[in-house]
């Protein structure tokens, strides 16, 4: 069984306007001071954001415990300063000036280069850590799942609306970023020797500042013994961020025991399938993964867990990830979910509705 964790991003917002907010210094002190058991808070690269990592976990019911554990005291401790928390892939609403950027060096310096897009970065990510033995097996497992990552895009997509309006995308997220100099679904790597001699190029060049600025949708971590996947959208719910990384974990390991990849689909149609999975999320078509066809998100969906069955069952996730997973297909992922809000009460109530999803 491999180990996987969790790091959720979050925006503290206006109770009031519903507008980004910057907290103040208490307030700045108190939430960095967040802990729910081993889960830990800290900057991210905007001042109205806050991000969360949980500690290494080994279950769902683990992963799950930390995940709404931290929620809880992230609620409390906001509406203590008069702020509200939301767990959204896009801030709903923004105001006219540039965004505030959090107090640390290097967000400063990533600012100060790029700070065109860097103002209007008000996008929040969930990002699923899962253990590999080594380089070698991390490649093979990136290499391998390359072609699912649309899937999990489509599954996460949770950032319809950007400026009080619907950007037409169910992760709006995911379309924002493709403006970053590295982004999108990563190259398929000959091996390690291979990964790395290209991560030595990019980091050579003059428009990437360090391995943390590579936004690839899957990397091997820079820190850790692990691989990254952050190709989905904060997600409303803890049970759904969990959901994610379950799948995650359990298609890590599916893959590592294939046969090495090959170069598979090309690679401009694996572009095509994460701005597609982009657009519709599981309200529209995808692109099979194995054969590149175009199918039904829910029969995507049955793919994915056919897929995975063995690894699920193996690390005792399959009941949860089925039951989480049919109930996105009959309800709605975070993007459907969002948009029934808006039609219901406009943007006051998607915020609201997602207040109270944080801690659901």
């Amino acid at each position: 069984m491999s180990t996987f964790g969790i790091e959720e991003e979050f925006f503290l917002l206006d109770p009031d306007t519903g507008l980004p907010a910057a907290p103040g210094e208490k307030a700045r002190e108190a939430l960095m001071s967040l802990r729910a058991g081993e889960s830990s808070s800290q900057h991210e690269l905007l001042d109205c954001q806050i991000e969360m990592a949980t500690p290494v976990c080994s279950s769902a019911q683990q992963a799950l415990d930390s995940v709404h554990g931290f929620r809880q005291g992230l609620a409390r401790t906001a509406s203590g300063h008069d702020l509200l928390a939301v767990s959204l892939g896009t801030a709903p609403l923004i105001g006219a000036s540039a965004a505030g950027i959090a107090p640390t060096e290097r967000y400063r310096e990533i600012h100060r280069y790029l700070p065109g897009i860097s103002s209007e970065q008000y996008v929040s990510g969930l990002h699923v850590h899962v253990s590999i033995q080594d380089s070698e097996s991390g490649v093979h497992a990136l290499n391998g799942i390359r072609r699912w990552l649309p899937a999990l895009a489509a599954l996460g997509a949770n950032s319809p609306f950007w400026r009080g309006q619907d950007s037409g995308f169910a992760s709006w997220r995911s379309i924002h970023y493709r403006q970053w100099s590295v982004q999108g679904i990563p190259p398929y790597f000959t091996d390690a020797d291979d990964y790395f001699k290209r991560l030595a190029q990019i980091l050579g060049s003059d428009v990437v500042l360090d391995a943390g600025h590579i936004g690839w949708a899957a990397r091997l971590s820079n820190h850790y013994p692990t691989i990254e996947i952050r190709i989905s959208d904060a997600q409303l719910q803890a049970d759904e961020s969990v959901t994610l990384a379950l799948i995650i974990r359990a298609l890590v390991e599916t893959i590592i025991r294939e046969p090495a990849p090959q170069d598979g689909i090309h690679p401009e149609m694996l572009d095509l399938a994460f701005w597609q999975a982009a657009k519709h999320g599981l309200e529209g078509n995808q692109l099979h993964p194995e054969t590149g066809d175009r199918v039904p998100s829910d029969q995507l969906v049955g793919v994915l867990l056919g897929h995975i069955r063995d690894a699920l069952d193996e690390n005792d996730d399959f009941e949860f990830v089925k039951a989480a997973t049919d109930r996105l297909l009959i309800y709605g992922n975070g993007a459907r979910r969002q948009r029934e809000s808006m039609a219901l009460g406009g943007i006051d109530r998607v915020i609201n509705d997602a207040a109270s999803a944080l801690t659901a």
